[in-house]
C-alpha cells in the first residue's frame, strides 16, 4: 500500500496539470472518479450545470495521469473518487486552494497574504485563450473551434465562450480588424503573410501551466476541434 502522507505532491501536481491541460472546473477535478477514467478520456459526470461529457487527452497528459494512477490504486480508501487527501478522504475546494496559493507563493508567483497572483480557475481560463489564440488568424477556424471549445469546457451556452476572444491582445486585434472589415463592406479576406501564425491544426503549449507544475507534462500539440 503506497502510503498516502508522501503521496501529497503527487497528487496534486496532477490535478494541477489535468486542469492546465483540460481546463475543467476545479470542482470538476476534485469530483472526477475511478471510473470515470476510461481508454478514450475523462467522464466529467459532476458538472456545474448538470450535463455530462468526455475530455480526450493528449498523451503526454494521459501517461502522466496513469503515472499517478499506479500510486493512487495502491492506496487503501473506501473512497473512490481520483483524488485523495493524505488521510484517504475526498479532497475539499478550500484545501486545494489553499495548496495551490501556497505553490504559487514559494515559486514567486505570488506575495505576500492579500497581494493579487494566479488563481487555480487561471489555469482553465490560460487553456481556453490558447486555444483560441492558435486560431486567431483565421476566422473561419475560430467560429468552429469556439463551438467545440464551449463544448469542451461545459459551458452552458456558446456565447458563454465568446468571452474569451477578448481578453488578449493579440485576439481584440484580430476582432478589431474584423470588426473594421465588415464595417467596410469587405466579404473577401486577404492574404495570410507568410510571418502568420501557423494553422488552427495546432494548439499552444500549456508553457503558462506548465510553470506552476513542472513535474506534470503538458501537451505540444494537438488538432483544433
Amino acid at each position: 500500500m503506497a502510503p498516502l502522507a508522501r503521496s501529497g505532491p503527487l497528487t496534486y501536481a496532477t490535478m494541477f496539470g489535468l486542469i492546465a491541460a483540460t481546463g475543467m472546473r476545479v470542482s470538476e477535478a476534485i469530483a472526477i472518479r475511478l471510473p470515470d477514467v476510461t481508454d478514450d478520456g475523462l467522464i466529467i459526470a459532476q458538472t456545474k450545470f448538470k450535463k455530462s461529457r468526455l475530455l480526450p487527452l493528449h498523451p503526454t497528459t494521459r501517461r502522466a495521469l496513469d503515472g499517478y494512477l499506479t500510486m493512487r490504486l495502491k492506496a487503501a480508501s473506501p473512497s473512490g473518487t481520483l483524488f485523495l487527501s493524505h488521510q484517504g478522504t475526498p479532497l475539499a475546494y478550500s484545501t486545494v486552494a489553499t495548496v495551490f496559493l501556497q505553490i504559487t507563493r514559494s515559486i514567486g508567483l505570488r506575495g505576500a497574504a492579500g497581494t493579487p497572483g494566479p488563481r487555480i480557475h487561471d489555469l482553465r481560463h490560460t487553456f481556453a485563450v490558447r486555444s483560441l489564440e492558435a486560431c486567431a488568424h483565421d476566422s473561419k477556424a475560430v467560429a468552429r473551434h469556439i463551438t467545440a471549445l464551449s463544448t469542451y469546457l461545459g459551458h452552458a451556452h456558446v456565447t458563454d465562450t465568446y468571452w474569451y476572444l477578448e481578453v488578449t491582445p493579440e485576439l481584440m486585434t484580430h476582432m478589431a480588424a474584423d470588426g473594421e472589415r465588415l464595417h467596410c463592406g469587405v466579404t473577401a479576406w486577404p492574404s495570410l503573410p507568410s510571418t502568420s501564425p501557423p494553422s488552427c491544426a495546432t494548439i499552444f503549449p500549456m508553457k503558462d501551466a506548465q510553470a506552476f507544475i513542472p513535474a506534470m507534462p503538458m501537451p505540444t500539440a494537438s488538432n483544433c476541434w
